[in-house]
């Protein structure tokens, strides 16, 4: 299953982090260091994951190519269309350690509830080339790929993004610029709505509460994934979903999110569920709250500009 978020290496990224202090204002070094952070940030497993046993039928693999991409770079996804041909359609967003072959246990369930699911892996997972991931460049991927699903599905209606875990604040994100570009123009979002489940506020969040510590960790990570400063402008529905018993990410991170972003959303905390879980735990449940966000009617989008990263 997905290996739960900074579990394994808790005292290495401490000391990381004190490395960083002694490292400000030597370039060089912060570079590297820049770098190992990325590393122990997501965590890519070569291969295939353990329990996985090949796509199922009627799943297509694709690659995507996008102007911000190398020439040898490229996104491997996967597209798996519902029976409905009219049915809604779902970005998957990812989160670390483990590729779409350790993700296809959620994809199914996704799809069993009778969703199109187009999922990704960012550059650096499975067979996604590239350097090592950051936060740009899976902003980056996560954009690439929602203008692929806007062809596969035209219908604006109809689309929805799904982030799990740091793949939330890669979906907030996306939604955050499908919001913001949408108010500049006058136009309507061009999506449904946006489901993040078993997320945080913000990188610096979950390390502060993992590692226990007062360090002004903030100031000392490159990667941000901030979603509390972004999610007030997302500007269309959505649903935050949390497990009770989530011993990685307390569920106390999606109401702060929930209380921060506008109307119209839903919180739907599933009790015994852990970080993996909640899809299956919550059932009805569940599918009733998609159903909600499917009908729900879009918000209005708040005009100040969401916080942005600086290109890695």
């Amino acid at each position: 299953m997905s290996s739960p978020f900074f579990s394994r290496w808790r005292p290495r990224w401490w000391s990381l982090l004190g490395m960083a202090a002694l490292l400000i204002g030597l370039p060089v070094g912060c570079q590297v260091l820049e770098h190992k952070e990325r590393e122990l940030v997501f965590r890519v497993e070569p291969g295939n994951a353990s329990w996985y046993r090949g796509l199922p039928a009627g799943v297509r693999e694709l690659e995507f190519k996008g102007d911000s991409l190398k020439p040898e770079q490229n996104i491997h996804a996967w597209w798996w269309p519902a029976q409905r041909a009219d049915a809604p359609a779902v970005l998957y967003l990812h989160g670390v350690r483990w590729n779409l072959t350790g993700q296809l246990f959620r994809i199914e369930q996704l799809h069993a509830l009778g969703f199109s699911v187009l999922a990704i892996d960012y550059r650096g997972f499975g067979q996604s080339l590239g350097e090592p991931p950051s936060e740009t460049s899976v902003y980056e991927d996560a954009r690439i790929a929602w203008e692929q699903l806007q062809r596969l599905q035209p219908d604006a209606g109809k689309r929805l993004i799904y982030g799990h875990s740091l793949g939330g604040a890669v979906a907030v994100e996306l939604a955050a610029q499908l919001g913001q570009q949408a108010a500049s123009d006058g136009a309507p979002i061009p999506a449904r709505g946006l489901i993040v489940e078993s997320s945080f506020t913000s990188l610096a969040a979950i390390a502060a509460e993992l590692g226990n510590t007062s360090l002004p960790v903030r100031w000392l990570l490159s990667q941000k994934f901030d979603s509390l400063d972004k999610i007030a402008h997302i500007g269309m529905p959505l649903l935050i979903v949390h497990g009770l018993d989530d011993r990685y990410v307390p569920a106390r991170f999606s109401q702060q999110l929930f209380d921060a972003a506008r109307q119209p959303k839903q919180l739907l905390l599933v009790p015994g569920a852990t970080h993996n879980n909640s899809m299956r735990l919550a059932g009805e449940r569940y599918r009733q709250a998609l159903n909600t966000l499917l009908h729900a009617r879009p918000a209005k989008v708040a005009t100040a500009e969401p916080a942005r990263v600086p290109t890695s």
